[in-house]
């Protein structure tokens, strides 16, 4: 794929995303071939910020997830500055076809992971962590098919990120915690509520960390310090309309919330 034609796949999907607008399928002369091609597309983005690149997020990271967009593994985005909101803070819906929440671990690092042969433990990347935060991602995707637009597309179209939400850091205690068997649960109003597991997530949040250091080595892209990665959702997203309030139960851990606009 060469240059001018990922950078017209980006600027239409970067001016879709702004404009609340969506597509049925990217065109044809535009789509995405392979991984490689999809993240040259989706890397594009960055020059549309103010700001330094806040983090990653980790699409599909359940066998659930995966099945229902047709892919054979996750898929990593963006996320930009611009569209993290504070927590308790209030989230637009205007605009977003899907109209979920996803409870999720997220974690900061403290050194960078830059891209090398060899695949990186899970014990290295959490060796270069400085902590972990509970979290709720917003996404959306400017594919209206999204369901059969492909990997490749799906990356492109930065793996459906869109707004994201990231709590306070958690105590040191959450280093001694089996983030696999940790419970978190997910409230709206009088709903019952949703429960989840870190074992949603990859088998293990850490796992799911892993790949993503690993995934973006393998394409030449470096994990730098500083940067949030969310890891993908614990449970069943849940789904939201205008009004509704998300509680994110992480228990010990601590907790986030959003009202929706």
């Amino acid at each position: 794929m060469n240059s001018d034609v990922s950078q017209a796949a980006s600027d239409l999907l970067c001016d879709l995303w702004a404009s609340g607008r969506h597509i049925d399928l990217l065109p044809a002369e535009l789509r995405p071939a392979t991984r490689a091609d999809g993240y040259a597309i989706q890397a594009l983005i960055e020059r549309r910020s103010s700001f330094a690149l806040f983090g990653w997020k980790i699409a599909a990271t359940s066998a659930a997830g995966q099945t229902h967009i047709r892919v054979d593994g996750p898929l990593a985005g963006r996320i930009l500055a611009e569209r993290v909101i504070v927590n308790g803070g209030e989230c637009p819906l205007q605009g977003n076809l899907m109209r979920v929440a996803e409870l999720e671990f997220a974690f900061r690092m403290s050194h960078d992971v830059r891209p090398r042969a060899s695949p990186y433990t899970v014990t290295e990347v959490m060796e270069r962590v400085a902590s972990l935060h509970p979290a709720i991602e917003m996404p959306d995707s400017r594919i209206t098919a999204f369901e059969r637009a492909g990997a490749a597309a799906l990356i492109a179209d930065n793996a459906c990120a869109h707004d994201f939400l990231l709590g306070a850091a958690c105590a040191p205690l959450w280093r001694s915690v089996d983030l696999a068997r940790h419970e978190v649960w997910g409230h709206i109003g009088d709903r019952p509520p949703r429960p989840g597991i870190g074992s949603n997530v990859l088998g293990d949040p850490r796992v799911a960390l892993a790949w993503l250091a690993n995934e973006l080595s393998q394409h030449g892209m470096t994990l730098r310090a500083g940067e949030v990665v969310t890891t993908g959702t614990c449970l069943v997203p849940l789904p939201v309309s205008p009004g509704d309030r998300v509680q994110g139960d992480f228990g010990v851990l601590g907790g986030v919330s959003v009202t929706f606009a």
